[in-house]
């Protein structure tokens, strides 16, 4: 399957691309900002991810024969055909980092194209960004409760989305992860990989003790058992004990053991002290089965002796959030504003080209955003988008634009950055939030705002469409 198709888009945007083609307005120009309206999980704030696949779409797409052949059995026209066999990208995109924390309603990315580009881009670019930074998002707070010395494992290959898998154990390690089971997503991004044994290993010789030996044997220097086929305590223990001994006579030292079911609590507390009472107190604890944050939590506040977490579903699946609900709003048009209206004054969007402006205090925390027309300074004060009565003062706190060219006519003009590179600046960024806003159960709103320039334009756009 070639995923750098432009057929990797919906119906409705190339039926529109036609209209504009047959009405001449294919090639005017356009802005759309990518924005989102609530963060996932009760969460305070989105872990942005997605951009480096984003930016090499957009260099390679293109509709090959095949796709145009498609097209023309689908009832589409010969001359718009012809133009979409040179269609190309030939925009430029401005974007916060990768790695950054976002938050509802600022633009995080902004797209400047023909029409027709802005729109046959916009599903790939929503399918990426919003499934990437959900996923982000959900690794960085199990790696906020789990805390910064566990070890976190990804393996949800199995049970994701198809190929989304893929990018999920990306944005995994993004967002926080040590590693990944996912072979190909090592291969592709550089991320660590790691693993153990299944039950069927096990099962498959005539007894658990053997079937550890047989491993070890194997890997002596990076083993790790799983301890609960048969009775975790009593025979898993024991035979994970004898193996550790026999590498210890090697010089070799067993690595882990791994609890997958059960009460993890209470069996890491006895492991600990079987391993312990053995002489083995440097052989770690892994325990997986169903995790998420909020079950890591529990076995925190348990007191658990566990080192390694590993979490496939719940991650990888994005749950209890399927999806992140990030949109992309056409915001001008042949050099004019553009707005949608609505009753409902979170559901229109901020007219005009932008920028957003980040503020933090004289200790680097970050306190606040700002969102202003294209060109205007970082703003004294900001107006709350949807209660105009509050506003909040600014003029005595840092600033910084953080919305960055990463493409000019179609072209990346950024360095591209490795999984790592993004993760430790990630990293970095989250640090940077106040615990208010990182905190697990009622984290405090981070403050968005308007510049008095942006509410004006919109409350006139608003009152001249109504």
């Amino acid at each position: 399957m070639d995923f750098n198709t432009a057929l990797y888009t919906d119906l409705y945007q190339i039926t529109m691309a036609q209209s504009y083609f047959n009405h001449g307005k294919h090639n005017k120009k356009a802005t759309f900002d990518y924005f989102f309206r609530k963060n996932p999980f009760e969460s305070g704030y989105v872990l942005f991810c997605g951009l480096e696949q984003l930016l090499d779409w957009l260099e390679e797409v293109h509709f090959s024969e095949e796709d145009l052949y498609y097209l023309k059995q689908q009832g589409f026209q010969n001359d718009f055909l012809e133009y979409l066999k040179g269609f190309r990208f030939n925009g430029s995109i401005l974007s916060v980092e990768e790695g950054q924390v976002v938050f509802p309603f600022a633009p995080i990315l902004t797209v400047e194209a023909s029409i027709v580009e802005c729109q046959i881009i916009e599903t790939f670019l929503l399918n990426i960004l919003n499934f990437q930074s959900l996923i982000a998002t959900k690794a960085s707070r199990v790696r906020y409760i789990a805390g910064d010395d566990a070890i976190l494992a990804e393996f949800g290959l199995r049970r994701s989305q198809g190929y989304a898998g893929i990018l999920a154990s990306r944005a995994s390690f993004i967002g926080g992860f040590n590693s990944t089971s996912n072979v190909l997503a090592g291969k592709s991004f550089e991320v660590p990989i790691g693993g153990t044994m299944s039950h069927a290993f096990i099962q498959s010789y005539d007894n658990e003790l053997s079937a550890f030996m047989a491993y070890a044997e194997t890997f002596p220097d990076n083993c790790t058992l799983l301890v609960d086929t048969y009775n975790t305590l009593k025979s898993g223990l024991p035979n994970a004990i004898k193996v550790a001994k026999a590498l210890s006579e090697n010089g070799q030292q067993l690595a882990a053991i791994r609890l997958d079911s059960g009460d993890l609590a209470y069996l890491s507390k006895q492991a600990r002290k079987m391993l312990d009472a053995a002489g083995y107190p440097e052989v770690k604890i892994a325990a997986s089965n169903q995790l998420d944050e909020h079950v890591i939590r529990s076995l925190k506040e348990q007191e658990a002796e566990i080192d390694i977490f590993g979490v496939g579903t719940n991650l990888v699946v994005g749950r209890e959030n399927g999806a992140l609900d990030g949109v992309y709003k056409l915001c001008s048009f042949d050099g004019d504003p553009r707005i949608k209206i609505s009753e409902n004054l979170k559901k229109m969007n901020f007219p005009g080209s932008k920028e957003l402006y980040r503020y933090s205090n004289n200790h680097g925390q970050i306190i606040a955003d700002a969102i202003s027309t294209k060109g205007e300074p970082a703003p004294p004060s900001m107006a709350h988008p949807f209660e105009p009565h509050k506003t909040m003062a600014l003029d005595s706190v840092n600033s910084q634009s953080i919305l960055k060219k990463a493409m000019t006519n179609g072209k990346r003009i950024t360095q591209r950055n490795s999984a790592k590179e993004i993760a430790n600046q990630a990293s970095k960024n989250l640090k940077l939030l106040p615990n208010e806003h990182r905190r697990f159960d009622n984290p405090h709103v981070y403050k968005v705002g308007i510049s008095k320039t942006l509410e004006q334009l919109r409350d006139q756009l608003k009152n001249e469409r109504k």
